[in-house]
């Protein structure tokens, strides 16, 4: 099939997907370029379509893909329509169509001896794909997303995540609700604080634990912080007065692994 005039609906439609109003509307979302689509359709996503371009045909990491029969459609189009689908400057000649996955939140809480990432106002796309992509690298069970958040299928968040979007839970939550939930079946509910006492190296991470991240500006809302069992804090010794967040997500993340996977006797 070939879809080369810009002026298609389906194109108008595909286009619409880049603003959240219509991602949220029509319940799917883009994602653009080689790695991300081979990323989604190794993880078996629900794809609507693929669209390549026309002159260039499959890209070959692609083309195995293409011939396997999966339940995707495969589109031809020109270079006018994969700009007009696209949020950058230099477009990728390949770009796709997902449908959301509707996330269960009930496995996440029932997971013996969980890791699990809670994000609560954390606004910057790259921080949130780069928070995702970590979280998927030390291999925790899962990421919630509450309220204030950039949104997870914005093509920003999509790029920082590398494609671990579709290696894991990324699931959206009520933390209000969701988090007194956790607490009554034994989960501790652990986040950064300048307050804190505990050294985050000195901190227990072998039990269930949800890690808890607040906003860049702020920190975690009083609501959250409220709910928060233990004020964790990363120890530094130069002049700095913080660590951007989503790098103190990837200091507790690893420390995490290191204990569970990595310490003496285990």
């Amino acid at each position: 099939m070939q879809i080369l005039s810009p002026q298609n609906p389906r194109v108008k439609e595909w286009a619409g997907l880049l603003e959240k109003k219509q991602r949220d509307k029509q319940g799917k979302f883009l994602i653009e370029g080689i790695h991300l689509v081979q990323e989604a359709l190794e993880a078996r996503a629900d794809i609507e379509c693929v669209c390549y371009e026309a002159e260039a045909g499959i890209p070959g990491e692609l083309a195995e893909a293409a011939s396997a029969g999966l339940d995707v459609e495969w589109i031809a189009v020109s270079e006018a329509v994969i700009g007009k689908c696209s949020d950058t400057k230099t477009p990728q000649p390949v770009f796709a169509v997902v449908r959301k996955a509707g996330g269960a939140l009930q496995p996440l809480l029932d997971t013996a001896g969980g890791l699990v990432v809670v994000l609560d106002g954390v606004q910057d796309p790259g921080n949130v794909g780069t928070i995702i992509r970590t979280a998927d690298a030390v291999g925790a069970d899962g990421v919630i997303v509450g309220a204030g958040c950039a949104d997870i299928y914005g093509p920003k968040v999509l790029r920082a995540t590398m494609g671990s979007l579709f290696h894991l839970p990324v699931v959206h939550g009520k933390l209000g609700e969701l988090l007194p939930q956790a607490k009554a079946r034994g989960i501790r509910l652990a986040g950064t604080s300048l307050q804190a006492a505990v050294n985050c190296y000195a901190y227990d991470f072998t039990g269930p634990v949800w890690l808890m991240f607040g906003s860049e500006g702020s920190g975690l809302s009083p609501e959250v912080r409220d709910l928060m069992d233990d004020g964790l804090i990363i120890p530094m010794r130069g002049r700095a007065e913080s660590l951007n967040v989503a790098m103190a997500a990837s200091v507790l993340l690893y420390e995490a692994l290191r204990q569970r996977e990595f310490s003496t006797g285990r």
